[in-house]
């Protein structure tokens, strides 16, 4: 049945949006609401310009017989400062201050709408890098991987202190905790992650970095590359990090009595001279 271009519209941002990195032919279009693909063409030229008004993401235009169209979203400076401001201001009670330097965070990190937000900020600094997979630390990362895997149209996969039957056939490191200077062990199982896959690592918290440095270790294991490490806090630590390259949402400092909380360097990392002339286009 044809359909009328404002309920064509409104359908083709919703599957659009559910897709992203995807790319849908003009033809899929064309069949789908019984419409030339001129006039495909047209409407996805409004989305493209509306997207980019708004902060949506991009909406990139393949040409040619197996070309189409593919959302990539991402989140604006404005939008990510704001958010990253509504979250110091959270962050900051302090009721949710916790022994050893840490502050409460787990009922931020199971609101969707949160999650949201990190994953955009995060797939923001991946506009048009390859990503096959996003990799975390049971437990509290699996939420933040859950919201980057979506906005990168990806899977996650999920590292375990102990291994579990269901898992199958693993692999395993040791590795020393950046905080406690303790041995541990993590693993993953061998169906997890693809040989040769390119792996962005997400995790919560991270404080001396050992845990991250740990699923590195991982990720060279199964032949595999990490491409960037991102958290959604980090903690002050006196010494050396274990992962001096990272991008951090917020920046948590926690002493005895006080609490602070500040931005963190996701904006020198995300919101670089050429990634902002990028999303200008």
């Amino acid at each position: 049945m044809k359909v009328r271009r404002s309920d064509r519209l409104i359908d083709m941002t919703r599957y659009l949006l559910e897709r992203p990195h995807q790319l849908v032919s003009l033809t899929f279009f064309s069949e789908r609401y019984e419409s030339a693909k001129s006039s495909i063409s047209e409407d996805l030229t409004i989305l493209k310009r509306t997207f980019r008004t708004r902060g949506t993401g991009l909406l990139e235009t393949v040409p040619g017989a197996a070309g189409g169209a593919r959302f990539i979203p991402y989140i604006t400076k404005n939008e990510a400062n704001q958010f990253v401001n509504e979250m110091i201001t959270a962050l900051s009670e302090e009721s949710r201050f916790l022994p050893g330097g840490y502050v409460y965070m787990s009922d931020l990190l199971g609101r969707p709408n949160v999650l949201r937000q990190v994953g955009r900020i995060v797939a923001t600094q991946y506009l048009h890098e390859t990503v096959d997979a996003v990799m975390t630390v049971a437990t509290k990362g699996i939420p933040i991987a859950q919201g980057v895997a979506e906005s990168l149209n990806v899977p996650f996969v999920i590292v375990r202190h102990d291994s579990q039957i269901t898992e199958g056939s693993t692999v395993s490191v040791n590795y020393v905790s950046g905080s406690s200077q303790r041995i541990e062990k993590m693993a993953l199982s061998t169906r997890s992650l693809k040989p040769g896959s390119r792996v962005l690592i997400v995790d919560d918290f991270m404080k001396g970095g050992g845990t991250i440095g740990g699923m590195q270790s991982l990720v060279k294991e199964f032949n595999s590359t990490v491409v960037g490490v991102a958290v959604f806090a980090e903690g002050a630590f006196e010494g050396k990090s274990k992962v001096p390259d990272y991008t951090s949402i917020l920046k948590i400092d926690a002493t005895t009595d006080h609490v602070e909380v500040t931005p963190g360097n996701f904006g020198d990392q995300i919101f670089t001279t050429d990634r902002m002339s990028e999303l200008k286009k």
